[in-house]
């Protein structure tokens, strides 16, 4: 969900080498429908068809603060933009290990790409390098796979890590959004713009008629000991009941010796998780237990879920009306 710590399969790598705009062409009516029915139900009007990833209206904003603007985005060469974000960040300015393909197109290519929604904040006043003057520039991102897309195509994602079949077994009535791919570039991680992307994922939420958050996410490092002191707060101050419990898949968990809790300086503990997890601690997400690593993305994850049910007050009230 909540973090960038997603690769294809080997499967799926092969299948983008062959095909990569195939797969991306193959989605762009079903982005493009999203992004209308999302954006005009939040407007209060009848969602209109778009015509196509060449047309030249934008979908409607999910919300907007200064120069920044957040919406789904809509057609092959916005969803190439978000890759290319995602490259950036993920592969140059962190510690992940693209694909050849990934390499060579300097993009984040996924199969996952093709059956899900990409939420965008674009900045309206971004300059242009190259070219002079301004142009929209695509500066954070989001990747939102609903549970009847999932089960129709490659599954959840986080089911590459953590098994959990036996929790969406157990709650049959409940619509599963996972949150992945999350990334925002360097100068723009401020509040508004962590606060725009959750508006636009709330819209989404209420479009759909989502229940549940989940996904994987993402601590910076690949040993687990070195990160004992923020796992150790998750596990002892922010655990996920049982109903809402998953470990990881056999033979992916990590091995680490935690810190008991009165062993533990509450505070500092809990100060020392990324920021990205902090926020969804304050939203209300609780976290399974057991860890696995990514070594392809430098990462040891965990899983996050969020029955909405459990939404902190202040989110709901702030983004209720967005």
């Amino acid at each position: 969900m909540f973090g960038g710590s997603d690769l294809p399969t080997s499967r799926e790598t092969e299948s983008m080498q062959n095909s990569p705009a195939r797969t991306i062409l193959a989605a762009t009516a079903a982005w493009n429908s999203s992004a209308m029915a999302i954006g005009s139900a939040l407007a209060g009007r009848t969602a209109r068809a778009w015509s196509g990833p060449a047309a030249a209206e934008a979908p409607p904003s999910l919300g907007r603060m200064g120069s920044l603007d957040v919406r789904l985005a809509v057609g092959r060469k916005e969803i190439r933009r978000a890759q290319r974000l995602r490259y950036k960040v993920f592969f140059e300015h962190g510690s992940a290990v693209p694909s050849q393909s990934a390499a060579l197109h300097r993009r984040d290519l996924c199969a996952f790409d093709a059956v899900c929604d990409h939420l965008v904040v674009i900045d309206h006043d971004a300059l242009d390098r190259h070219l002079g003057g301004r142009r929209p520039k695509i500066v954070g991102t989001y990747r939102l796979l609903r549970q009847e897309m999932a089960e129709r195509h490659f599954g959840f994602y986080t089911a590459r890590e953590f098994d959990i079949a036996p929790l969406l077994a157990r709650h049959p009535g409940k619509r599963f959004l996972e949150l992945g791919r999350s990334c925002v570039l360097p100068r723009y991680r401020s509040k508004r713009t962590i606060e725009l992307l959750w508006r636009g994922i709330w819209a989404y939420v209420q479009s759909h008629g989502v229940d549940v958050l989940i996904g994987c996410a993402s601590l910076d490092g690949c040993d687990p000991d070195a990160l004992v002191v923020p796992l150790s707060a998750l596990r002892h101050y922010a655990q996920a009941e049982p109903a809402w419990q998953a470990r990881p898949l056999p033979g992916r968990a990590a091995l680490t010796t935690l810190i008991p809790a009165e062993a533990l300086d509450r505070r500092d503990a809990l100060a020392r998780l990324p920021p990205l997890v902090k926020g969804y601690l304050r939203a209300g997400a609780r976290f399974g237990e057991g860890v696995v690593v990514d070594h392809a993305f430098g990462t040891t994850d965990v899983l996050a879920v969020l029955p909405l049910d459990d939404l902190d007050g202040r989110y709901r009230r702030r983004f209720g009306s967005a």
